[in-house]
Parts: C-alpha cells; structure tokens; sequence
C-alpha cells in the first residue's frame, strides 16, 4: 500500500526557515487535493495549507505570507516552504495527499520545533 515519507523537519531558531517534504512511496498517478497539517502538544490537529490539482491554495490565516505549498504530481511529492518560523509553528507537521476516491493518506509526521 502506498505511504508518504516526510522529511526536512528540525529545529530551528525564530525568523529562520525550513523546507518539509512528503513523497510517496511509490508512484501515486491521481491525487485530488494535497496539504500539510500540524498538531501542537495538548492541541488538535490543524490544516495549516492546501492545494487542489489545478493549484489554488488555502492558507491559515496563521501561515498566510510566511508558508508556501507546492506540488510535483510527476514526482509524487508535495513540499511545504516554511519561512519566518515562529515559536507557535512548533508542531508535528503531516503531510496528507487525498486518492481519487477522495480517501486521505497521511504521513507519519515530521518534528518542526522554533526555539532560540
């Protein structure tokens, strides 16, 4: 079955930027939306950004101007630029793509921590 494999993640000091991304673990040939959440400790989880196939984007008001998603359907990979990082985006961010049949997968997290 496919999975997705998160990478970039780390710590990093305020102001400074990190570069997530979610491939799959094979080939995945239709994926409708794709998007990034994250999960705080004592927290829910939170959709952070989404981009549909044809490439419009939703944005947390949190993250709006500071993050950027992106997509490679050819690679199956999908990318969350993270710039100006605040203490408060420390989060386990996952990544999610969603099949044809609308069904979620998700990766298994990645640890982004803002700490001076």
């Amino acid at each position: 079955q496919v999975h997705l494999v998160e990478s970039g993640g780390g710590l990093v000091q305020p102001g400074g930027s990190l570069r997530l991304s979610c491939r799959a673990s094979r080939t995945f040939f239709f994926a409708n939306d794709m998007g990034w959440y994250r999960q705080a400790p004592g927290k829910e989880r939170e959709l952070v950004v989404s981009i549909t196939r044809s490439g419009i984007t939703h944005y947390a008001d949190s993250v709006k101007g500071r993050f950027t998603i992106s997509r490679d359907d050819a690679k199956s990979t999908a990318y969350l630029q993270m710039d100006s990082l605040k203490a408060e985006d420390t989060a386990v961010y996952y990544c999610n793509f969603k099949d044809q049949w609308w069904t979620d997968l998700w990766g298994e997290g990645t640890q982004v921590t803002v700490s001076s």
